[in-house]
């Protein structure tokens, strides 16, 4: 394997494939990551057994082979060349790179021992905008459970129907729900991708081209466009019925600036318990709601918001880091806070956007 390429391309798919390899696993072999030359093309490959993904970029082919080689090492050392073009050449247990002034050999490993990546064989692959897909994660994973005792809750759950793909997560205290619009044909039925995969997977969409190919099959997920391969394994299980929690009415609706909203539960992180709690009150004679936090240790604060408020007065506790962290996935300028009674979640949603809604649990106390 002997190849010429420029240090920049290869530094970003070494970036973005070390950043999957296995790091830390008994498995020593999935903490280094693999090339592999053909024709004038250089396929870069890792895994950490949940994730994987294969990278091709164009380079100049003197000789073909394949290698094993420490992603972290690699990395490093093309951070730190000043040259632009490097050449790369596998000699026995070592991996050559070089430059005008610089050679540094790096240790290899056999390549028959790395694991094979997946490949999603699916009668039905969906084409999606990269920008959606990534606009319907970004929404809701937040609100997925990190704890492995359920791993239904412990996932983005994917599912379409009547024209819309819908992406959902929950901890069982709040949930939220993206939906976007997509041809009517296409089918990608009740998915389950694992939370600690998703930051991952968001990061590899950002850089993939605006059109990706969706492929599922029973247990694997995978993101392709034209020079790049990513998989994820899927979770086994049933999503909870969300649908059958949602309020189908409302006593009190408040429509407040979601910036006013945002500045309330800044304040409201300084005074709270360790519970993160706030009490809201809400006058409707008075055109407003209070916000009410108390720390033993700290002190107290009270702020009152101007809101349009029909219905109801009401009182209830929340968790505020639950309630401000829906205003990242909420568009416009105004948020709607729709209240079904005392011990019935809130529903949160924006006034120009019927894409998105998140649902609280009140606190007991």
């Amino acid at each position: 394997m002997k190849i010429e390429c420029t240090k920049d391309n290869l530094k970003e798919v070494v970036l973005k494939s070390n950043r999957i390899s296995g790091k830390r696993l008994s498995l020593q072999i999935l903490n280094n990551i693999f090339l592999k030359t053909e024709d004038n093309s250089l396929l870069v490959k890792s895994t950490n057994l949940e994730l994987g993904i294969e990278i091709t970029i164009p380079v100049k082919t003197y000789s073909e082979g394949e290698v094993v080689v420490s992603g972290e090492v690699l990395r490093t050392l093309l951070e730190n060349l000043k040259e632009e073009t490097v050449i790369i050449e596998h000699k026995k247990d070592s991996l050559e790179v070089s430059t005008k002034k610089t050679k540094t050999l790096i240790k290899t490993y056999p390549d028959t021992d790395f694991p094979t990546i997946p490949v999603v064989s699916s009668k039905n692959d969906t084409i999606l905008s990269s920008k959606n897909l990534l606009g319907g994660l970004q929404s809701v994973w937040y609100s997925a459970t990190t704890l492995n005792m359920k791993p239904e809750l412990s996932s983005v759950y994917i599912n379409t129907d009547n024209g819309y793909m819908y992406f959902v997560a929950t901890d069982s205290f709040r949930l939220a729900e993206k939906k976007i619009e997509v041809k009517k044909d296409i089918c990608v039925n009740e998915v389950l991708i694992p939370i600690k995969n998703i930051p991952e997977i968001m990061k590899i969409l950002e850089e993939m081209e605006r059109e990706i190919t969706l492929s599922v099959d029973k247990n694997q997920i995978s993101f392709s466009d034209t020079h790049t391969y990513l998989t994820s394994r899927l979770i086994e299980g049933n999503f909870p019925d969300y649908r059958q929690i949602i309020p189908k009415e409302s006593l009190t609706q408040l429509i407040v600036l979601k910036n006013d909203l945002a500045n309330s539960f800044n304040l409201s992180q300084f005074f709270s318990d360790k519970f993160h709690q706030v009490h809201i009150d809400v006058f409707k004679k008075e055109k407003k709601f209070k916000i009410s936090t108390k720390n033993i240790d700290i002190g107290e604060n009270v702020q009152y918001v101007d809101a349009t408020i029909s219905g109801e007065d009401i009182s209830l506790n929340f968790n505020y880091k639950y309630m401000q962290e829906c205003l990242q996935s909420i568009n416009g300028d105004s948020v709607s806070l729709e209240l079904s009674g005392v011990g019935k979640p809130v529903v949160m949603r924006g006034c120009s956007d019927k894409t998105f809604f998140y649902l609280v649990m009140p606190m007991s106390k």
